[in-house]
Parts: C-alpha cells; structure tokens; sequence
C-alpha cells in the first residue's frame, strides 16, 4: 500500500502547489510510481505547473461522482511515465466533497501508487479537512514571515485533532519545508531566521527553498524547477532524498555580504 502525504499550508501564495508538483517529479525520478492529486476544488494550478493543463477531460469530482473511471481521469505526465496526475475540478464547489468518497478514492490510489501526493487547498475550510483526514504524513509549507507561521501553527493543530490518525490515537508524521527564504533579509533581521520558524512550530524540517526567480519561468513553462540545477531545482531534490529516508545535510545560503542561515542539523 502507498503513503499518503499532503502537502498543505495555512495561507495560500507560499508554494505549496509548486511543491508538490516538484516532489511528485523527484519521487518519480527515484523510480517511485506517483500520483499528485489536486484537491484545490475551484482553484486548480498544480495542472499548469506540470503542463498538464491542456489534457484534463475529467477530474476528481467525475471519479467521486461515477461519470467516469480512475483510469480515465488519471494523466500520465510528459516527461516521466511514472508520475500521474488527477485534476481538481474548476466549476464544482469545495463543499461538493465527500469524506467516504474521498476515502475510497485514496485507497484507490493507494492500491497502484507508492506514493499519493494530495495538493491541499490553503486555509482551513472543508477541502483542506479532506485533505488532510486519510494523511500518513504532512508536509506544512510555510514562508519566514509571521503571518505565515503563525498560520501553519493552527493548522498542525488542526491535523493532530482532525485526522483520521488522530481519532484512532495515532499521529500523522509532520515536517515543515521554508520557503522563499531570503538570506540577505535573515541577516537584516527582516525574516525569520530557519530557528525561529521551527522553534516556533516544534516540528522537524525536512527542506530550506531559498528564493528563486527560476521558479516564475518554470511555473510558466510547465516544466518543475526540480528538471533545473537551480537553487531552489536543487532544494527539492534534497527534499525528496529525505522524503525516501536518506540522511542529506543542509546548504549554506548566501547573501551578497556573506553565508547565512548555516544549518548544521540533519534530517531526523
């Protein structure tokens, strides 16, 4: 049976999508079978940041409703065979989800694919609930700026009370990923520095994304930075070298005055 990961955030606009498109890529690069699904009902992107968008006929409100089979819905990316995609839909409502459908279509997956990547909708509404609800491990995006701290504080609340883990006393396995970290703005004192952020959150890190004009180009080309040898390409392939168990230690970043944001710590 595959994992299950969301990847979810408490504000939009911090990268979550691009995320997820890019873990999807390095999973399946390591040969993983992949599925990144977008649970952003009315909102999709993730489709455009794959490139994607052009071959969507059906999506995942379709699979939950009958009007067509897994099969049908699922897109095979360009670039590598084993990385899937399901489409949210554009025109339904959030609320239009369902828990028990949800259910059944990730066991679904779960069947066929080694890793189920749900793209979560940002915030705290009915969507981000069923994103959450079946997750073996979140990934909580979040950017060195208080609001988006304080945030994903509420919603790694939120996952150890709402989750299906949690209702069955267990606990689903959480890592923060910064992004957009600046650090010429670090050592101004303008951003939160790595420690800050995780002193605040509590909660392991498993990726620094140092900010990146080369994502905007990407994005825009709908091929995932993680193709690149960009800074940020190459944040998340060490992303996903942990994400499948290996040790691998953070970078230096540097400014234009010198490093910063040394982190010496491994990924636990």
């Amino acid at each position: 049976m595959g994992e299950v990961i969301t990847i979810t955030s408490g504000k939009g606009g911090v990268g979550k999508s691009t995320a997820t498109a890019n873990i999807a890529v390095g999973l399946a690069q390591n040969g993983k079978k992949v599925v990144a699904v977008d649970f952003d009902i009315g909102l999709r992107n993730l489709d455009m940041i794959l490139g994607l968008e052009n071959r969507i006929v059906y999506d995942v409100v379709d699979v939950m409703e009958g009007k067509c089979n897994l099969s049908q819905a699922l897109i095979n990316d360009k670039r590598s065979k084993s990385l899937y995609f399901l489409p949210a839909s554009q025109s339904k409502d959030k609320d239009i989800l369902n828990k028990e459908k949800v259910k059944i279509l990730i066991e679904d997956l779960k069947k066929d694919f080694d890793y189920v990547l749900l793209d979560s909708p940002a915030g705290i509404e009915s969507g981000f609930e069923h994103s959450i609800f079946w997750a073996d491990r979140a990934l909580v995006i979040v950017t060195p700026e208080v609001s988006s701290v304080r945030d994903s504080d509420r919603v790694i609340g939120i996952i150890d009370a709402k989750s299906d883990k949690a209702k069955n006393g267990s606990e689903v396995q959480k890592h923060i990923i910064i992004n957009r970290l600046k650090p010429e703005l670090v050592q101004r004192g303008e951003m939160l520095s790595n420690e800050d952020v995780l002193n605040i959150l509590a909660l392991p890190l498993i990726g620094l994304v140092p900010e990146d004009n080369k994502v905007v180009s990407a994005t825009n080309s709908g091929e995932p930075v993680i193709y690149t040898n960009s800074p940020s390409g190459e944040a998340y392939k060490r992303i996903v070298n942990r994400i499948l168990g290996n040790e691998v230690a953070f970078p230096e970043f540097k400014s234009q005055s010198g490093f910063v944001g040394v982190f010496k710590r491994l990924f636990q």
